[in-house]
């Protein structure tokens, strides 16, 4: 298994060595991937069998590579997993582990570029109509179906109809022409123009279901904020949320801004202490974030916060000392 897979990588090596130089001496090619010239023509035989046209040169100045202007086997893959691919190397791109955001930006070149057009159009459409920015919350599973067709709709500029559950509970039908999809964290949220409403929304992905393209054209509005990412920021943060949280903590301001500065306000108030803000839907984010501090801190606020520490302290100290 492990020979296989060995195999497998080297192959894939020698590809894309053969894509960078039009032509590569042979013993030079086999020193790169570090296998004999016998070897080197195995592999290039399992390329061809592929349907990649190597070319060889014989002779002492002899070498391979890839026929001139020939096109490469066409990529077999479905609709879900061009979406699933577009925004697993899309987040790869803007994610936070080093090294990885140029690697990724070049695979997806690569990937998008030998894609059939109705896929490319596609993951084309996702990836130039999202705009990523960081942010916390739970993940919220979106159908890669519905994230095509938005996409789509934003870029083509086609007004589209969907239903909505509101947070509440509440649904309705929405006539909108969308502007940009935007994802923050583990959500996906679409800016859009609700025209019954006549004022720009933010609607959740995952809360809408069957978005429905309406073939009408509109002329693209003037997004009243500098983007679609600040725009979403500006609205989640003003909601109204069930829970205004306030605490004290026993580090210089800095080092929490480092540790949980994407989910609250911090603020200094001397002596290696600072005041820390946020608002929550549920208790377990503030919780979660004032432990991964690793520091003292009191709550000021709200008493429910104290309440649910106590209890997830009494659990956690039951864990430590059980058999």
């Amino acid at each position: 298994m492990g020979g296989m897979a060995n195999t497998g990588a080297r192959t894939l090596t020698l590809l894309s060595l053969l894509q960078s130089h039009r032509f590569w001496p042979g013993d030079e090619l086999a020193a790169r991937l570090g296998v004999s010239v016998r070897t080197l023509r195995r592999d290039i035989e399992r390329l061809r069998g592929l349907g990649y046209p190597v070319t060889a040169r014989r002779g002492a100045d002899g070498g391979y590579q890839l026929a001139a202007g020939a096109a490469l086997p066409p990529l077999v893959i479905d609709d879900d997993e061009a979406v699933a691919l577009a925004v697993g190397l899309q987040t790869a791109a803007h994610g936070a582990v080093e090294g990885i955001a140029e690697p990724s930006v070049r695979v997806l070149s690569k990937v998008v570029r030998v894609m059939p057009a109705r896929l490319r159009r596609r993951v084309e459409a996702l990836s130039a109509m999202t705009e990523p920015a960081e942010w916390g919350g739970p993940p919220a599973p979106t159908s890669a179906e519905a994230l095509t067709a938005l996409a789509l709709a934003c870029r083509d500029a086609e007004r589209l109809r969907f239903p909505y559950t509101a947070a509440d509970g509440r649904r309705s039908e929405r006539h909108t022409e969308p502007h940009r999809l935007v994802r923050l964290g583990r959500r996906w949220y679409l800016v859009a123009y609700d025209l019954d409403r006549q004022d720009w929304r933010v609607f959740r992905t995952d809360r809408l279901a069957a978005p429905r393209p309406t073939g009408v054209r509109f002329r693209p509005r003037q997004l009243p904020a500098a983007d679609a990412a600040a725009f979403v920021r500006d609205r989640l943060e003003n909601a109204p949320r069930a829970y205004r949280v306030e605490v004290l903590v026993e580090a210089p301001a800095g080092a929490v801004r480092e540790r949980i500065g994407q989910w609250c306000t911090v603020e200094e108030t001397g002596a290696g202490r600072c005041r820390v803000r946020m608002t929550a839907d549920s208790l377990q984010l503030p919780a979660m974030a004032l432990t991964a501090l690793d520091a003292g801190f009191r709550v000021v606020g709200p008493p429910e916060l104290r309440a649910w520490l106590r209890t997830c302290a009494d659990r956690f100290a039951r864990a430590a000392t059980a058999d």
